[in-house]
């Protein structure tokens, strides 16, 4: 369940504490350990012997559907209780129904909400559509970057530059009118914004260890996002002669 909860992009004092709840509801002592990347959780047998597992979290993202249900599935087994491998079917199951979403679909959404950040910073409606178009070749270069295994800090410089390149083009075409709001409006799709307040959040409540580790990644995912953006202007700027 805390892996579950850990992959779906849960904060680590909901890991911790929905796995404290569990080990009290079936009556087992144990003190449990989380951060971005592990959970170690340690129980002590009838003998009185400590008993300590750990699992590493592999590279994650959000999904906010999955966190509810899984959030919610474990307030009702530390209600009821049920027989252990009921319990471990209940949460296989909400494992094998997580909703995916065909490719065209997430386009859709890189399309309408970057365009609309592009008018929130007061772009007109001819920039919120470039928005619209560079947040596609966002969603495309991040699909097509993450089919080969890159990692978060290549597919952001990657997804960053192209988006600016595409700015570049539709602005230089007479397409789009203001540059800066296209793009601005465009890379608020690779803000990390959930990673920043997930930080704050675990750093104000005593969780140091994993705040400062969400913390370095959204730093991390941010100065990607200028490398790449920099990039592609730099590339615009030296073709054009200066």
């Amino acid at each position: 369940m805390g892996l579950c909860l850990m992959e779906s992009g849960a904060e680590t004092y909901r890991v911790e504490e929905s796995m404290h709840r569990l080990l009290s509801a079936y009556g087992v002592a144990g003190e449990v350990f989380a951060i971005p990347n592990c959970i170690i959780a340690t129980l002590t047998s009838p003998e009185r012997r400590p008993l300590t597992q750990i699992r590493r979290v592999p590279a994650h993202g959000t999904d906010i559907d999955q966190l509810e249900r899984y959030n919610d599935l474990c307030r009702r087994l530390c209600r009821e209780a049920p027989e252990l491998d009921a319990a471990l079917e209940q949460v296989a199951q909400i494992g094998r129904e997580r909703r995916s979403y065909p490719l065209y679909i997430r386009l859709a959404g890189y399309f309408l909400g970057c365009g609309m950040f592009s008018l929130f910073y007061g772009g007109t409606l001819r920039d919120g559509l470039c928005g619209g178009v560079c947040g596609v070749a966002i969603g495309l270069c991040l699909a097509l970057t993450g089919a080969f295994g890159a990692n978060l800090f290549f597919k952001t410089v990657a997804g960053a530059a192209v988006s600016a390149l595409t700015a570049l083009l539709l602005t230089a075409a007479g397409l789009g009118q203001s540059l800066d709001k296209i793009i601005i409006g465009a890379l608020m799709a690779l803000v990390p914004g959930i990673a920043i307040t997930n930080a704050m959040r675990d750093i104000m409540a005593g969780d140091m260890v994993s705040g400062i580790s969400k913390g370095a990644e959204a730093l991390l995912i941010g100065a990607a996002i200028a490398l790449g953006t920099a990039i592609a202007l730099g590339l615009a700027a030296l073709t054009a002669g200066g």
